[in-house]
């Protein structure tokens, strides 16, 4: 605060001093006061990490007329001092220095070899370029004093990229390789040997430069490189061709699998080969779209080895968006790279990550408390490869890929295409799939490919038709109860509300063991799925299966019901160890999913001594062994919930598509010979929801099951609880006594402040909650704190009262309060912070050549997103309306080039969620 008012006194000195030398008169003391502001205000700068040119700052203020001596602040809106202020900050924030500190050297110049003075920035003038001499702002130079950047720098009313082929010129004649072009709100990062200008939204520290320089890009090496099916394996083992294993044709297979040896399927050489044209053509962001079990970690780890063996790349970012991917992908990039490459995961080496070729981690590691702006450079990476990439780069993540510089290949099991049924001119926000169609869309626009194109396929139908993947066969199976749940009228149920006759509620799909619970559809359910299971080919006891069920406590009466009646199944086999529970509840559940894999969850070889397969039968899980769980030998899974997302749908789908060959863990001969079917042809998919239908509508199903009707009145039928909000009747007098009227602030009251930190508390102090936001499984999130923290009798925590306790002026998501409770993002953003953010990705996406248009086309942007009554006016095409409209009116409009004002609305329906930006 004493800082603020030494900021005041100064602005006050300096505003009378100029009025003076407005009028002729007190120019001496004017004179000693400016000394006395400049030193003040360098002051107040220093401390906010703000180095401006002070003398320029000062000139430009003395072109306002001031009012009050208030408004010196306004000085500092002046579009070249914004952009001066905007750009030194970025310089200073990434280690860049105007004047030497101590005994480190300046790094910025105005020209090679000459140390800047002050007087060199004021002599910039209020401009902001220099154009009598149509050269350079800045240069940049390296630890040994030589011109390593060139900054280009515009006002805030022209592209930065009207200065790039002065600045290439500049380049050219300093020996300078890299080029940065910035008006104070766009930058751009240009490496010359490299192509295109590249958006940053930070600039690059000077050692990351220097190490970037290190890399020197050469396409044509990319193209020219030879792979073939050995490629990894030539690393993994470079003399496998003259060893007498692999020389001797008897012995190669065993040889292979004792090596690990990893060769490519012909699928996975192809999408190398066709990222290497890609190049050829110029690209440098690429899309795989691949199935679940199709190798894409030995695709992805090929590729790095093509990048960084022909020198395109030093060091690749791998980004996952699950904590258990961490290890995995680790382990198999060491497995495959380790010989020549260093693969480390970042949390585990946050000192010497730098040391590596290949740095793994989670997106939201690098997004707690936006760690990849502190921590990194945009310079650090030259490949980043996003897993997953549909899901990985959703909403704030996108910041976090988008922010590097270099090559980018995105990986997803999803197709575009698994929305056809979608219909975007009747979007919803109930719909899940409106949500999924724009990750979807925004993950193909990431990876260049806007016409839906990735740059290569290779689906699920192809894997089957190659012999690399199975299909599954799906057993619809609808019981009376599920059948009007899915109805669109619900189940009916009628209470009795006493004196005053019944009540009539219907329950959905959606409300099944929420609001809605029968034992008996639980236990029909179970029993169906035991009777139709497929049976291991070896022990011929149940296969392994996974469950997917509604929430923890669904699994956990379901896990008992399978043991009780695997009990009566298989007497004093399996002692309760038949199914096991796999939630965040359940201590050392990531371990279980690993022994579930490895043939070891609750014992092994129950049946036969000789045959390694775990005892544990089922796992009954809500959402932890989805997304890149690996579990080959696995023959049933069942959909005991609805699953109202593509995505999920077509991960748990893929759990069950991988081969696997049985012999492999039986370790007895003689069995082996009696043993007809040793191999995994196909899997049960048991779906009790209809979701198969509605994700595929017209599916042919394989399997039809008519189930029994459960029992009901006096068994054990459903019994819905009664409807809530019984209500109280105050019977007697009130009368007010006394009115007080007090303007709640932005904070919003301390009460509300105080409900806020008390539900911080109480997630924080959430193992559950804890563990699953670290692995980034948000949907077991909301649905635990939905559950187990919301409208509870102590509490009565509810998200409508959350959104008015964080006084933010738009709705905010479960999931955004809790990424900022466990300090994903700093904080919530304003509605107005949120519409600058979208509007920067509509100018990358775009990239406007109209600069001096862009104010008009930010407005309608903002308006068309923000106010529905603009957007009405618009889609209805009544733009005579905008003549009354406070908001956006028709001067505003007519302002508009004439594309942007249908590229925009289309733009908008496509990428961006209306529903964040409403109250």
């Amino acid at each position: 605060m004493a800082l603020q008012a030494l900021f005041d006194q100064s602005a006050r000195a300096e505003t009378q001093a100029l009025l003076r030398r407005k009028s002729g008169a007190g120019i001496q003391e004017s004179s000693r006061r400016k000394v006395r502001s400049q030193k003040y205000l360098s002051t107040y700068f220093s401390h906010f990490s703000m180095l401006v040119p002070l003398g320029r700052l000062l000139r430009a203020s003395s072109t306002l007329r001031y009012s009050s001596p208030g408004k010196l602040a306004s000085a500092m809106s002046l579009k070249e001092a914004t952009a001066r202020i905007k750009i030194n900050k970025l310089l200073e924030s990434a280690g860049w220095r105007f004047f030497a500190d101590g005994n480190t050297p300046a790094n910025i110049s105005l020209e090679p070899g000459v140390a800047l003075k002050t007087q060199d920035l004021d002599a910039l003038g209020n401009d902001f370029e220099r154009d009598s001499k149509g050269y350079i702002d800045f240069l940049l130079l390296d630890p040994k004093g030589f011109p390593l950047i060139v900054l280009e720098a515009k006002s805030e009313g022209k592209s930065p990229l009207v200065g790039k082929e002065q600045a290439r010129k500049y380049a050219k004649a300093q020996k300078c390789r890299f080029v940065i072009l910035s008006n104070g709100n766009l930058h751009y990062f240009w490496d010359l040997e490299r192509g295109n200008p590249y958006l940053i939204t930070s600039f690059p520290t000077p050692e990351s430069v220097v190490g970037f320089r290190q890399t020197t890009p050469n396409p044509d090496r990319i193209v020219a490189e030879i792979i073939e099916r050995d490629y990894t394996v030539l690393t993994q083992r470079p003399t496998y061709k003259s060893e007498a294993g692999w020389l001797n044709e008897a012995e190669r297979a065993e040889y292979v699998q004792t090596n690990k040896l990893r060769f490519m399927r012909p699928y996975q050489l192809d999408a190398v080969h066709v990222l290497q044209q890609a190049v050829k053509a110029g690209s440098d962001r690429f899309l795989f779209e691949m199935a679940t079990g199709t190798g894409k970690t030995l695709t992805s780890a090929a590729v790095i080895k093509l990048f960084l063996r022909t020198g395109n790349a030093r060091r690749v970012l791998f980004l996952v968006d699950r904590l258990e991917l961490e290890d995995q992908a680790k382990k198999a990039f060491a497995e495959l790279l380790s010989a020549d490459y260093r693969t480390v995961i970042y949390k585990e080496n946050r000192d010497d990550w730098r040391h590596a070729e290949i740095v793994v981690t989670t997106v939201q590691s690098l997004l707690f408390n936006n760690k990849y702006q502190r921590q990194f450079s945009p310079t650090d990476f030259d490949l980043v490869i996003s897993d997953e990439a549909h899901r990985s780069i959703g909403g704030n993540a996108r910041a976090v890929f988008d922010y590097f510089v270099g090559y980018k290949l995105g990986l997803t099991a999803t197709p575009r295409d698994y929305l056809k049924h979608f219909d975007r001119n009747k979007p919803t926000t109930r719909d899940p799939r409106e949500t999924e169609r724009r990750l979807l869309l925004d993950t193909y626009r990431t990876f260049g490919c806007e016409d839906g194109q990735p740059t290569f396929r290779y689906s699920l139908l192809d894997g089957v038709k190659d012999g690399f993947l199975i299909n599954p066969t799906v057993v619809d199976a609808r019981t009376d109860v599920t059948t009007q749940l899915l109805s669109e009228e619900g189940f009916v149920a009628t209470f009795d509300e006493g004196v005053g006759g019944e009540l009539q509620e219907s329950f959905g799909q959606r409300e099944f063991e929420k609001r809605f619970f029968s034992d008996a559809t639980n236990q029909l359910f179970c029993k169906t799925f035991l009777e139709n299971a497929l049976r291991d080919p070896i022990s011929r006891e149940i296969g392994k299966s996974i469950i997917f069920a509604v929430s923890q406590k669904h699994a956990a009466k379901l896990t008992q019901i399978l043991n009780e009646m695997a009990d009566r199944m298989f007497p004093g086999k399996y002692q309760s160890d038949f199914a096991v529970q796999v939630t965040s509840q359940i201590a050392d559940a990531q371990q279980f999913t690993i022994n579930f894999t490895n043939n070891k969850l609750l014992g092994s070889a129950n049946f036969r001594s000789a045959y390694k397969t775990s005892k544990a039968r089922v796992c009954v899980t809500v959402g932890m062994m989805t997304t890149g769980y690996d579990c080959p030998d696995l023959l049933n899974l069942g959909l005991f919930r609805p699953i109202f997302s593509p995505t999920d749908f077509i991960q748990i789908k893929g759990r069950g598509t991988r081969k696997h060959n049985f012999l492999e863990e039986l370790f007895d001969d003689e069995i082996k010979a009696g043993v007809t079917q040793p191999d995994k042809t196909s899997y049960k998919m048991f779906d009790f929801f209809a979701n198969c239908e509605y994700f595929e509508k017209e599916f042919k199903y394989d399997q039809a099951l008519k189930l029994p009707k459960p029992p009901s009145k006096g068994g054990e039928g459903p019994e819905p609880p009664p409807p809530p909000g019984a209500t109280y009747q105050h019977l007697g007098q009130d009368v007010i006594d006394s009115i007080g009227v007090a303007e709640v602030g932005p904070q919003g009251m301390k009460i509300d402040r105080m409900f806020f930190q008390k539900f911080e508390d109480t997630v924080r102090h959430d193992q559950a909650i804890a563990t699953a936001i670290e692995a980034g499984q948000w949907d077991r999130v909301i649905d635990y704190v939905n559950r187990e923290v919301f409208d509870k009798p102590t509490e009565h925590y509810t998200l409508d009262k959350l959104r008015k306790a964080a006084a933010v002026d738009r709705k905010l998501g479960l999931r955004e309060i809790l990424e900022k409770i466990f300090g994903l993002i700093p904080g919530f953003k304003s509605k107005d912070e949120l519409l600058e953010e979208e509007f920067a990705k509509f100018l990358a996406d775009t990239k406007p050549a109209e600069a001096e248009s862009i104010p008009a086309i930010k407005d309608y942007f903002k308006a068309y997103v923000a106010n529905d009554r603009v957007r009405s006016i618009i889609e209805s095409q009544h733009f005579q309306d905008l003549a009354t409209n406070p908001y956006f009116d028709n001067r505003a409009f007519k302002a508009v080039p004439k594309k942007y004002r249908s590229l925009i609305p289309a733009y908008v329906r496509d990428y961006v969620s209306l529903n964040q930006f409403t109250q």
